[in-house]
């Protein structure tokens, strides 16, 4: 205020009486519609200093102030008021058509009733200058609307971009329907009062009298609770962008026509080619500017208008989606559905849209519903996992058999949740020990079937034949009957004597096993045989060692182990291993050990299962 008041007064020779340009006026209003009642003082208290230093008498000075606060704190008012079309309300922002008119309004409001009420103020504490008080009040209106619009502007875009706007609290004060009179009374007495003023002769009691009772319901109706729901948003929308295009455009245009209105050569041309006093001509060219101005602005609200309503408003409505998405829950499609139906019948990009939304919500829907069905599926399916793994492992030995005579002991480990390996061992008699180790082919509950069908019926088998070839000879004929999938089974039977300590056996296309003679490990040399499960009537072959020392059979899942560089453990170094191991203790977690060392972090790619046999010193 101190800066634009006495600056304009004594470095641009601005005048009293609204002579000329004097921006000052617009930072009543800017003031207390960012700032309020904080604002409004501060800038009545700037103002009236700079009043008194440019030589106003104290009686108008005073009474300029009062009824200057009265206007800048209306401002305030006016944007924070409830209305029926305006039921929520945010700190001033030109973000939108409604707001901008908003705006419009409340300079154009507080512009006329500061021009009048000083137009009556100077009519009466200055007799000399009621012949020229119209155009007094025209100076001051020109000024009021041109510099509030520049200064709300720059001051609202400011406000916005540093947060410093005060914002009001809602009232206790119980809202009476006498406000929304009042406010329309002050309307219509500044109206009575233009229209008396240019036709009647005017005296001190009429204008006093206006005076009075403009002021009277202007200071009774700021006494308005603020009762509006204030609300704020932290993201930038569509229809700023374009407001801020357009007030940027409209402030060029302002600015435009202020810098011509003080250009001396302009004037002094147009002084001389116009029968007009030179001290008017300013105010002529502020009036044609602004009759531009309204040329640029009518047309382009309403271009903006329909822009907002055709394309923003729908746009805005679709956003709300957002508040009814949640993860993993299906979209509330009631709600939305109404809101985006109303936009269907449109021919444009935005019925396409909208159809587009209702047809995605309930595709959503649907797909929601069907991710429901299928992890509900999925948890019955895990449920059964889980049993059909205890299954498997309680039908696997769980305890190590440890006698005088020997110890044996086995390891399994799917790669899912079931597997297609089994090993089992059990005594048959008093002398005879059965070991068998399988792998079906594949992996998962396929293989975990046949590698139980194939554990049980070799029980059952075994009860009346203990040759193991035989035994494999009928399970293959078995399994190989209606092999539609064309699994197999890899298989090793053996049984041991502990008295005589041989041990026969049979092999159906499974990994040789390791056997320990003279101390050192190597791979037995027998006959392959082939899988079961392939072709009938294989006869397979019984084989016989004297086993004196210790026995490893394993499943491929072991050898084939990888590591992160793609390398398989072999079956080199698993005979390493044991070659190297020299401990009396049982040696199945030290290899699992070694080959988890090996692999690292890589995922176990097949089932691993190991049988382990010692035979004990007499």
């Amino acid at each position: 205020m101190l800066i634009f008041n006495l600056g304009t007064y004594y470095l641009a020779y601005g005048q009293n009486f609204g002579a000329g340009v004097s921006p000052h006026v617009g930072i009543l209003l800017v003031s207390g519609l960012i700032f309020g009642p904080y604002g409004a003082i501060g800038s009545v208290m700037a103002n009236l200093l700079c009043d008194l230093i440019r030589g106003y008498k104290p009686s108008i000075v005073i009474s300029s102030e009062i009824v200057s606060f009265g206007i800048s704190y209306l401002a305030y008012k006016i944007w924070y008021g409830s209305y029926n079309s305006k039921t929520k309300t945010s700190r001033p922002k030109l973000n939108n058509t409604s707001n901008v008119l908003l705006f419009f309004g409340i300079i154009l409001t507080c512009g006329i009733l500061y021009s009048v009420t000083h137009g009556k103020l100077f009519f009466l504490l200055y007799p000399k200058l009621r012949l020229i008080i119209p155009t007094i009040e025209i100076r001051y209106f020109l000024n009021f609307i041109n510099s509030s619009f520049i200064f709300g502007i720059i001051g609202i875009w400011i406000s916005n971009k540093f947060n410093f706007a005060h914002t009001p609290k809602i009232s206790n004060k119980e809202y009476n329907k006498l406000y929304e009179i009042l406010g329309f009374l002050l309307i219509i007495s500044l109206l009575i009062t233009l229209i008396i003023d240019y036709t009647l002769n005017l005296n001190e009691f009429i204008v006093a009298a206006e005076l009075i009772i403009i002021c009277l319901i202007l200071f009774i109706y700021l006494s308005k609770p603020i009762k509006c729901n204030i609300i704020e948003k932290n993201y930038k929308s569509i229809s700023e962008d374009i407001m801020t295009i357009f007030l940027i455009a409209t402030l060029v245009i302002i600015i435009f026509g202020i810098i011509l209105s003080s250009d001396n050569i302009l004037i002094g041309l147009m002084d001389d080619l116009l029968p007009i006093d030179k001290s008017e001509l300013v105010i002529s060219m502020m009036i044609f500017m602004d009759i531009l101005l309204l040329i640029f602005l009518i047309p382009s609200i309403a271009v903006l208008k329909y822009i907002e309503r055709k394309v923003i408003e729908p746009i805005l409505s679709f956003a709300k989606i957002e508040e009814f998405i949640h993860e993993n829950e299906k979209i509330e499609s009631e709600k939305l559905v109404d809101i985006y139906s109303k936009y269907i019948s449109e021919k444009t990009e935005i019925g396409t849209l909208s159809n587009s939304y209702i047809q995605l919500i309930n595709f959503n829907n649907n797909y929601i519903e069907n991710i429901r069905e299928i992890e509900g599926e999925k948890e019955r399916i895990k449920t059964e996992l889980e049993i059909a793994t205890r299954i498997q492992a309680e039908n696997l030995p769980t305890e190590p058999i440890n006698n005088e005579n020997y110890m044996v002991n086995g390891y399994s480990k799917p790669a899912k949740e079931v597997g297609g390996d089994f090993f089992d061992y059990y005594e048959l008699d008093e002398n005879r020990l059965a070991i068998i180790i399988g792998d079906a082919s594949g992996k998962g509950v396929p293989a975990a079937i046949l590698a139980m069908i194939t554990q049980v019926m070799i029980k059952q088998l075994i009860q009346h034949d203990q040759d193991p070839s035989r035994i494999l000879y009928l399970l293959n004929n078995q399994l190989s009957e209606r092999n539609s999938e064309a699994m197999f089974m890899t298989l090793w039977l053996g049984i041991y004597n502990k008295t005589t300590k041989e041990l026969i056996f049979s092999n159906g296309g499974h990994n040789p096993p390791l056997i320990k003679e003279n101390d050192k490990f190597e791979y037995l040399n027998m006959d392959p045989g082939i899988v079961l499960g392939i072709m009938e009537d294989y006869e397979y072959k019984t084989e016989e060692i004297i086993l004196s020392s210790e026995l490893v059979i394993y499943t491929d899942g072991i050898t084939d182990a990888n590591n992160c560089q793609k390398e398989m453990y072999g079956e080199q170094r698993l005979l390493n291993f044991f070659n190297d191991f020299n401990n009396e203790n049982d040696p199945i977690k030290p290899l699992l050990n070694d080959i988890n060392n090996f692999t690292g972090d890589e995922d176990q790619f097949d089932d691993m299962t190991l049988l382990y046999l010692k035979v004990k010193d007499d």
